[in-house]
């Protein structure tokens, strides 16, 4: 009998360990109610994560600190965040009718309260994938914040050297501070950071916000004090749970009073009868593939569709969007501005009042066809398994005053952004399935879009399985390889499609709370590449890069449902 040969692990199978492990100990922490990141309770947490090595957090493994992770992180976090000893995440117990002022990151959709100098509170409404998204986060600056400690702490006696308090005389200053003194302060700092002045000096700017110029020095300066206090007086940093939050968490309380005043809106309008087509997808693109030609024929005269778009979708081109937004109310459009917590603002466009729009067919319709007009119900984004507290309480029939009301559900179309492993930003993937990352779940479909839908129009187009992901601050090259490459060949990453998909199969084909015939369209375009070093998230947005795949998805989309 021949010998077994050892079984070596691939970096693949040791990072999908690292992932299974990283979401155990979170939900283990979650139900224990409180840890400390930088203590035994967190251990398992930062030795997962430097074992998987995300893409998205760079040289988090290495001794450099990693500015680009950094700056990606704190993006998504508030502001402050740096300062707080405490972090305590809360459901929505109230602080909006509170003298505290909400804090919205700039690149995530939730409300923070600075409670006192010591603790931050950020507000979950979003389910478990923004407490996965958080704690991940957190955990990657408190392991920054120790590299930093330990390049400017010289014993346990707490001597510090002078590059260090350099930059807290700097940070401290009272006043504006001179260009003479940031760049005294940045070449002291970039000495510890083990980074060249150059690369500090051109990432400065980055993290500047309305409330503070400087940040990035206070940033860098608060994390390594925060690290040093932990290490000279035992001052811990402590991440809890309210027990509001734990007792709510999984009861789609946000989702049920998200649905229930979109479905009291159809009743009001007497439009629960006709064809109602859902999309997923952000607040700008149906509106003005609508009506930006008409509401800004004058303004924008002699300009293509693209150019219009890509006008729109200029910070600066504030009047232009008011004016296409208030055209689209003046045809009927409603709006649903949020007030669940659930920060999924919807539009609702009854066809019936805009006949003259772009799509419609060229041969007349009939009377009867034409009382049938469809209504168009646009959703923001959803945020990973949110996704399926929407969607799931969103298909259930309506129930007012004791009746029940099913909807008629004709299609429902998702787009998204999402990482591509096959091309580069801007590219287009249509799916037909959604793997779920960490289990056997796939969820395959009949995807009403097609590659030929795009072909014409000079952009990649790529189809294919998708992996519906737990983070995608989690991801990295080895287990995304493994992906592309064995027989699942997978063309991208994102966060809500199969959360999506299990909600509508339950709806149509368990419960049969709407059709089975339910039709369903998924196309997403490249936000980043995480294959690739230097096009993953962190390497900042796709700017007008985008506006293009944004709007010929919405337009095939608006084609199928309106022609």
């Amino acid at each position: 009998m021949s010998p077994l040969s050892p079984h070596t692990r691939t970096r693949a199978q040791e990072s999908s360990g690292a992932i299974e492990r990283l979401y155990i100990t979170m939900r283990h922490l979650f139900n224990r109610g409180f840890y400390k990141p930088m203590g035994i309770s967190g251990e398992t947490l930062r030795e997962s994560l430097l074992i998987l090595r995300p893409e998205i957090y760079g040289s988090i493994a290495e001794e450099k600190i990693e500015l680009q992770g950094l700056l990606y992180v704190i993006d998504r976090l508030p502001y402050g965040i740096e300062e707080c000893r405490y972090t305590n995440l809360t459901s929505d117990e109230g602080y909006n009718n509170s003298h505290f002022e909400p804090i919205i990151p700039l690149k995530r959709r939730r409300n923070c309260y600075r409670i006192d100098s010591e603790q931050m509170n950020i507000e979950i409404t979003r389910g478990r994938s923004e407490i996965y998204d958080i704690l991940t986060h957190l955990t990657f600056l408190y392991i920054e914040s120790h590299k930093i400690m330990k390049q400017v702490l010289i014993n346990d006696k707490g001597d510090l050297i002078r590059d260090w308090t350099k930059l807290e005389e700097a940070v401290l200053k009272k006043g504006k501070i001179s260009q003479n003194e940031k760049e005294i302060a940045l070449t002291h700092t970039a000495n510890f950071l083990g980074r060249t002045f150059e690369e500090v000096n051109e990432i400065y700017p980055e993290f500047a916000c309305k409330e503070d110029e400087n940040r990035f020095l206070k940033i860098v300066y608060y994390l390594g004090k925060g690290a040093l206090e932990e290490v000279l007086h035992d001052s811990k940093r402590l991440i809890t749970f309210s027990p509001v939050l734990r007792e709510r968490l999984g009861h789609h309380i946000h989702g049920e009073r998200w649905a229930h005043r979109v479905k009291q809106e159809l009743h009001t309008h007497k439009l629960m009868d006709r064809p109602l087509h859902i999309i997923s997808a952000n607040m700008h693109s149906v509106m003005n593939s609508l009506f930006a030609e008409k509401a800004l024929a004058t303004d924008l005269k002699g300009k293509s569709r693209l150019e219009i778009f890509e006008a729109l979708s200029k910070s600066e081109s504030v009047k232009l969007r008011d004016k296409v937004s208030k055209m689209a109310q003046q045809k009927g459009m409603i709006y649903l501005k949020d007030v669940s917590g659930t920060n999924i603002d919807v539009q609702i466009f009854d066809m019936e009042k805009f006949p003259d729009h772009r799509f419609k067919l060229e041969t007349p319709i009939s009377e009867e066809e034409e009382k049938q007009a469809p209504v168009i119900i646009v959703m923001d984004y959803a945020f990973g398994e949110q996704a399926y507290e929407t969607m799931d309480e969103l298909l259930k029939p309506y129930n007012p005053n004791g009746s029940t009301i099913p909807l008629n559900v004709a299609s429902i179309s998702i787009m998204g952004k999402a990482g591509i492993l096959v091309g580069g930003k801007g590219d287009i993937m249509i799916p037909s399935s959604h793997i779920f990352e960490g289990t056997a779940d796939n969820y395959p479909f009949k995807n009403k879009l097609k590659r030929k839908d795009f072909e014409t129009e000079g952009i990649k187009v790529c189809t294919g399985a998708m992996i519906t992901v737990l983070g995608t601050s989690l991801q990295n090259r080895d287990i995304l390889k493994f992906f592309h490459e064995s027989t699942w060949n997978v063309i991208g990453l994102e966060m809500e499609g199969a959360h999506y998909q299990k909600a509508i199969q339950a709806a149509s084909k368990i419960r049969g709370s709407i059709s089975a015939k339910v039709q369903v369209r998924y196309a997403y375009y490249a936000s980043d590449n995480p294959l690739k070093t230097g096009s993953t998230l962190a390497s900042g947005g796709l700017g007008t890069t985008g506006v293009k795949p944004t709007y010929l998805i919405t337009e095939n989309m608006l084609k199928q449902i309106l022609a």
